[in-house]
């Protein structure tokens, strides 16, 4: 059975599993924190080895539980991988829901969401590396299951664009998708140049303020000053 796309087990096999687990927990008693346990060694591992190179095994280890814990969280590795993508996309989105409200100008929201996503993997280099290096070996399984979210997340970016279009702050030629994913495309290259070199601590914060700057003033209505 290939450790890439292994299958869940029999029943039975869970509950034995289930058992062995929970004899080993460490304190642990809700099931958030075993599966919050499983990605962070997820994120270690891969990080370290490579996603295809990883066994199963080698994370379970990592996260302190038997080996066929994992199969009572995730369905296969890709899974795994993609769960890693899709918790890091939905913090961003709780995180963007609750802080945009409280923001009142365009730019204000569109710089802080620039600040979020860069300030999230600030000093966290393995999370960067899988998000931005190992999530790139399976686009199928992010095409067929991570589209949703993702596309959720640029509309977030959309919709602030194109409230500053109706209150005239960002130009109106250009499209709140397009600005939407030019906005996302230059975060993720960001944060890989960063992950490849010698990741340094508060630089993904300072990059977060130029990225600010040439956003905004490349969209800015020419009938409005810079603040």
């Amino acid at each position: 059975m290939s450790e890439g796309s292994f299958s869940k087990p029999r029943a039975a096999k869970k509950q034995s599993v289930r058992a062995v687990d929970d004899a080993e927990a460490g304190g642990l008693k809700r099931t958030g924190d075993k599966r919050e346990r499983i990605l962070r060694a997820a994120v270690e591992v891969f990080a370290r080895q490579g996603f295809y190179k990883t066994r199963v095994s080698e994370v379970a280890k990592a996260a302190g539980v038997a080996d066929g814990t994992i199969y009572l969280y995730f369905d296969s590795k890709d899974q795994l991988l993609l769960s890693l993508f899709e918790d890091r996309i939905e913090k961003l989105l709780t995180f963007l829901a609750k802080e945009i409200a409280a923001l009142a100008s365009p730019e204000e929201k569109l710089r802080r969401i620039i600040e979020l996503q860069l300030g999230l993997l600030d000093g966290e280099r393995e999370l960067a590396e899988v998000v931005t290096i190992i999530v790139r070996q399976s686009n199928t399984l992010l095409r067929e299951h991570a589209a949703p979210k993702f596309l959720a997340y640029l509309d977030a970016i959309a919709s602030v664009v194109a409230e500053g279009q109706r209150e005239g702050t960002f130009r109106s030629d250009v499209s709140p998708h397009l600005v939407a994913r030019a906005v996302f495309g230059a975060l993720d290259g960001i944060a890989l140049t960063w992950a490849l070199g010698k990741p340094e601590v508060g630089a993904l914060k300072r990059s977060a303020s130029q990225l600010s700057a040439l956003i905004l003033g490349g969209i800015r209505s020419s009938e409005r000053t810079s603040p």
